[in-house]
Formats: structure tokens, sequence, C-alpha cells
């Protein structure tokens, strides 16, 4: 089935936490398993559905991801590529509402952080999406995470829908994270918009989703690699992972 749908990657960010790997190269290239971590999102997404376009920004060391970008020209992808250069950090809700400002989307915006290693079944996570009920706006991925005080976690009701959003707190109340993966319908594009303020999805956008956000939860793979701890459980956790589903390939 074709989904009409466009994509945001958020791959702006220094890494911080990720030091000293981060020094010279930007979060989103990190290797795994031998390959930049930005390999797995473009295989995803030209495994699965297609998009329209992937959009996709930058800002620390954005020399080192255009370079990236312009080796994928020669392996003509099924999709548009197009890339947002970010002078000064906008944060993850400024970069989106800049892009919405300077284009008008009628079709599902699918957002994520590109600096998260995951692996997901893509159409069925759209397909979910287009059934949602009425007066649900946006569909939140989730996962189950061993560190529930790192992650926003969340709070659903019996049919799945978002009712508390908890962002890094020190007793959450449960363990199911969100994985700051995100579709968003033209509607919620429009609520989003209007907003006009806040740095961060997470902390400034998803409260005005509360009711109107349904989550859709990750069962294959999803690890925030934003520590060397988390980096190196990854490399070991999603090589069986990769080799079973034949996921990252040599090009």
């Amino acid at each position: 089935m074709k989904y009409d749908y466009q994509v945001l990657l958020l791959c702006a960010g220094e890494g911080s936490r990720l030091r000293p790997l981060t020094f010279t190269t930007p979060k989103c290239l990190v290797p795994v398993l031998g390959r930049p971590l930005l390999d797995y999102w473009v295989e995803l997404f030209t495994r699965g559905p297609k998009p329209a376009r992937l959009w996709l920004n930058k800002s620390y060391l954005s020399e080192q991801v255009d370079r990236y970008v312009e080796a994928l020209s020669d392996l003509n992808l099924p999709f548009a590529l197009s890339m947002l250069h970010e002078p000064e950090l906008l944060g993850t809700a400024g970069t989106l509402r800049k892009l919405l400002c300077a284009e008008s989307f009628d079709c599902d915006l699918l957002v994520a952080h590109g600096d998260n290693l995951t692996w997901f079944d893509l159409e069925e996570f759209l397909a979910f999406h287009s059934r949602r009920k009425q007066g649900v706006e946006m569909t939140m991925m989730t996962f189950d995470t061993d560190s529930p005080q790192s992650c926003g976690v969340v709070e659903l009701d019996d049919q799945g829908i978002v009712r508390t959003f908890h962002e890094k707190v020190e007793n959450p109340p449960s363990s199911l994270a969100n994985a700051a993966v995100y579709l968003f319908a033209p509607a919620a594009l429009e609520r989003v918009r209007r907003l006009g303020r806040g740095d961060d999805i997470s902390r400034d956008m998803i409260p005005h989703f509360i009711g109107r956000a349904q989550t859709w939860k990750n069962s294959v793979y999803h690890r925030d690699i934003g520590t060397p701890l988390s980096y190196e459980q990854a490399q070991v956790e999603f090589k069986k992972l990769a080799l079973n589903l034949g996921v990252g390939q040599a090009r």
C-alpha cells in the first residue's frame, strides 16, 4: 500500500554526552557495526513504504553531513532528499516550526531523532496511524526502556491514548517511553505551527497533544545511543538483530 507522507530527521545535535567520539564525528554519523548511524534510517525508508521527501537538518560538523549526503546521490534513492542548515541550533521544536513556516504539508509528516538507533515495521506504523480514531492527530512511537528516569514516559488510557506525559522525572510511573518518532497528521502540524514557541518537541509540544496522541509500540529495537555505555550496548544488541533481519548490508 502507498502512503502519502514525508520525513524530517533531526540530526543537528552535538552529541555532547557521547564525547570524545563526537569531538570529531557528528552523532548522526557515529559508526554502528561499521556503518554510519544515518545509513540505518536511509535503509529503513528505502526498504519500507517510500516517503515523498526526506528532510535532514544539520549544524554541528555539518561539512561531514554534507559529504555523507553527496555520497547518497550515487545510490538513486527512491525519494527526494533536502537539507536544512542551521548556523545556530534551533532545538527540535524550532527546526520543525521553521520547516512548517517554509513548506506547506497536506500529508503526514514523520518526525524522528535521527541520532537514535532504531528498527521497526515502518509499514505497520504508517498503517496504524492511518486507522486512528476521530480526534487523534498524531501517533507517538513508544518502547520499553531499561532506564525510565532518562526518558519521557507515558501513561495511557485503555485505548492507547496519551493521558499523562512525564519528561525525565526521578520516579517515573512506568517504563513505557517516548521513542521520539512521531507521525503528525496535517491537523497536528497546523497546531504545531500555531504554538509558535518552545525549543523541544517532547518538553514543549507533546503536552499540547494530551488526549490527541495515540501510541504505537516498537517491539523490534530502539535505543538512545547518547552515552558511551548505551553506545556500546547497542553495538552488541544490534549485531544479532541486524543479522536476523538482513539489516545494514554493505552498499
